[in-house]
């Protein structure tokens, strides 16, 4: 490659079965616009360096470290845009976007992602179905909170993801145990908004997530995800499914919500990933994060419409108006197997190939052999494989998942819980080895 005209700035590559499809797509447009890569990491680099010009190893999650690195970079090429998916990162490389004069969620869109708080207060300031909410620091304010709210309750960390330390509370009796669940994971959360929970109505209705481009303040929706969830209290999430004709794509009334939602918080440049619930007065908001969704949804979004995510990611990134016309029509599902207690896991065996389920496109462990599982309270994200599969309608998509699924098998023992008090924990085991990286079909 000749020396190039600038670089494209990557803030943490995330492990390879989750985000190397991504990678791949951005190193080809790279080429293909005389740009190079140059990925700040921390994780030291293995399968990365096949994609980056450049590789600096740091802690993204310091960002202190992080903002010093990047500068350093700045300093010897001319940066043209910025990208980042993971969300305990996304609010410094936001911020850091706006100091490099390179297009981004702005300043203001990237707190208002990142801070649930401050997205209640926005969409509720403008207009927008919400759920009635308070931030509290101690049990007597959440307590208020709730009976002035009333009964049933959500209680969240104030900027935790992956739905870790989410609990549901149906009445007075069960706040405290869930203000405790929550607070617990409010206070690992070691970012500027960590330390405080918000408690909130409870909505009923089906949950989606809606990823979308956002370039100049232009809202465009690509792919629609329907979400499963575990049951209460806890709502981690157990699986999604992405149709290309779901007609949600086509609601004017949920387009208009999401449209106006991101003008309100100020989104300008970027990869928005919004979850809604469908209520019987209309769609609302949960959260709107900054970054491309989690749990493989944009793989799925690629998979069933052939909209390739990481060419949207680094359209927007360098300032053009990404194509996010379908060129399949298909549906694509991800099912995450979870033990049914707590364990310690010897081996996990996954589907090899579509001769033995058909519509199989990728399947992978997501532990390695000596890992303990823990669900909620005591850890999340207890996940043990993932099995993806893609048919032409939702039903044969759903029956693929329960063969694949049935396929997978976990040889693990039984482990006493943690002591009441501990500190959760999250799985130590999840891979970025070559030797687990799933089929591919």
């Amino acid at each position: 490659m000749t020396e190039p005209e600038g670089v494209l700035l990557v803030i943490g590559s995330g492990l390879r079965t989750y985000r190397e499809y991504l990678v791949e797509s951005i190193h080809r447009c790279a080429r293909r616009a005389g740009l190079g890569l140059v990925l700040l990491n921390n994780l030291k680099p293995t399968w990365q360096r096949g994609y980056f010009d450049e590789i600096v190893h740091v802690d993204v999650f310091d960002a202190d470290e992080m903002l010093a690195a990047a500068r350093e970079v700045a300093g010897r090429h001319r940066v043209v845009g910025l990208m980042c998916w993971d969300e305990p990162v996304v609010l410094a490389a936001g911020e850091l976007a706006a100091e490099l004069g390179v297009p981004g969620l702005s300043v203001a869109g990237v707190r208002g992602c990142r801070d649930k708080n401050r997205t209640r207060t926005v969409l509720t300031a403008e207009g927008l179905l919400q759920p009635g909410y308070a931030l509290t620091t101690g049990l007597d304010e959440a307590r208020a909170a709730a009976a002035r709210i009333g009964y049933p309750v959500v209680l969240k960390p104030r900027a935790m993801g992956a739905s870790i330390g989410v609990v549901f509370a149906a009445d007075e009796s069960e706040l405290d145990a869930a203000f405790a669940v929550a607070m617990g994971a409010a206070t690992v959360d070691q970012s500027r908004y960590g330390g405080a929970a918000i408690v909130e109505g409870f909505v009923r209705g089906p949950e989606i997530s809606i990823d979308a481009a956002v370039h100049k303040g232009e809202y465009l929706p690509m792919f629609v995800a329907r979400k499963q969830t575990g049951d209460q209290p806890y709502f981690e999430e157990t699986g999604h499914v992405v149709e290309a004709g779901d007609p949600l794509l086509h609601d004017a009334q949920l387009l208009d919500v999401l449209a106006r939602a991101h003008r309100a918080l100020g989104v300008e440049d970027g990869i928005t990933h919004t979850e809604v619930r469908l209520t019987d007065r209309g769609p609302l908001i949960i959260e709107v994060n900054g970054r491309l969704g989690g749990d493989l949804i944009p793989f799925l979004g690629k998979t069933a419409t052939g909209i390739d995510p990481g060419e949207v990611l680094f359209a927007v990134a360098t300032g053009n108006r990404p194509v996010i016309t379908p060129t399949r029509h298909a549906v694509a599902g991800i099912r995450f197997g979870y033990p049914e207690h707590d364990c310690l896991v010897h081996e996990i065996t996954v589907p090899a190939d579509r001769e033995q389920v058909p519509g199989l496109v990728l399947a992978a462990p997501m532990t390695a052999p000596g890992t303990t599982l823990r669900l909620p309270p005591g850890g999340y994200l207890a996940r043990h494989s993932f099995v993806v599969c893609e048919a032409d309608d939702p039903e044969t998509c759903a029956r693929r998942l329960d063969t694949a699924t049935a396929t997978v098998a976990v040889d693990a023992v039984p482990v006493a819980p943690p002591e009441p008090g501990t500190a959760f924990e999250m799985p130590a085991g999840l891979l970025d080895v070559d030797e687990h990286e799933g089929v591919s079909a």
